[in-house]
């Protein structure tokens, strides 16, 4: 289990990390989203105690990293995005040398590599050097070294960089399988990776946590997030752009292309006023609107906000 308390991290006149509060437990696969500077390599470097905290602290399975470094390093598996490899050793050499360097006694040491290396798919690569490897088979050797030592928390910056479409598939698959027993925080900036494995989410901007919880979770606690992809009929395609001032609960209009003369397609975003005075949702507005403005809907479909819109609308406030 993971707690953070009140975590805060300053570099000079840097502020990185802003009072973050947060706990994971076993079991739980939790991606740690933001844009480029938001904290997200900072707090998974206290985490692993490559950096310690200005103020908070967090705690790996009770122990505190700013007390107990050494012990909380031997229940951490930390895979950095860009994965610091001895590309003169074999990929067995280098992996018992993890193994080794982390305590395991020498009567599992090659029995606990030989599983890695085959989890990671390694085999066929286990005699080459590292320095001959492909950018994605470092990668597997830098996953596989995270977890030599079957540690009860991992720390994963980018867990798929470099790999192709079928390898992404069997990592995250692993990922999957990790997580039932294991704790884990995993950064990356592929939000389709986030959704595919993990049951929660923590989004940073500017060093503090934006929202936190599962996507559904997140989109629920937003308003005005409920989108409608729309094909409307009238006289002429300008007749109904000159309506949808009128609609009632409507946020933002965008995507609107005119199919033909008189017909439009457009995606509106409406406020959730939770059935307001009249009693009606955004879709039941905007047949209202439309039954008024004697327009046919020729197609009316919700879309529930993603992720992706979620991350944009959270941490839009970092755009300079």
């Amino acid at each position: 289990m993971i707690e953070v308390s009140g975590l805060s991290k300053r570099y000079g006149s840097v502020q990185a990390v802003r009072e973050v509060s947060f706990s994971v437990d076993t079991g739980q696969v939790v991606g740690l989203l933001g844009p480029n500077g938001a904290g997200k390599t900072t707090i998974m470097k206290i985490l692993t105690c490559f950096h310690f905290p200005s103020a908070g602290d967090a705690r790996i399975e009770g122990l505190s990293v700013s007390a107990d470094p050494v012990a909380v390093k031997r229940l951490v598996g930390y895979l950095p995005e860009n994965a610091p490899l001895y590309g003169d050793l074999i990929v067995d050499e280098y992996l018992t040398f993890a193994a080794e360097a982390r305590g395991m006694d020498k009567a599992n040491r090659a029995k606990r590599v030989a599983k890695v290396v085959g989890d990671c798919g390694l085999s066929g690569v286990r005699t080459k050097r590292i320095e001959q490897l492909s950018k994605g088979f470092r990668q597997r050797v830098g996953l596989a070294q995270a977890i030599v030592h079957d540690p009860s928390i991992l720390i994963l910056d980018e867990p798929t960089n470099g790999l192709d479409p079928n390898q992404i598939l069997e990592i995250r698959e692993l990922i999957r399988e990790l997580g039932k027993s294991k704790t884990i925080i995993l950064s990356t900036h592929i939000l389709q990776e986030v959704e595919a494995v993990c049951s929660r989410v923590l989004i940073l901007n500017e060093g503090r946590i934006a929202a936190q919880g599962t996507a559904a979770e997140i989109a629920a606690s937003m308003k005005g997030e409920d989108a409608w992809d729309l094909v409307l009929r009238g006289r002429n395609a300008d007749e109904i752009a000159a309506f949808l001032p009128s609609l009632r609960g409507m946020s933002s209009c965008s995507g609107i292309d005119v199919l033909s003369a008189g017909a439009l397609s457009l995606r509106v975003a409406m406020r959730d006023e939770g059935g307001g005075s009249d009693g009606l949702d955004g879709g039941e507005r905007i047949f209202e609107w439309a039954v008024a403005n004697r327009l046919k809907i020729l197609g009316m479909a919700r879309k529930r906000i993603s992720l992706e819109d979620i991350f944009v609308k959270l941490t839009e406030g970092e755009k300079k």
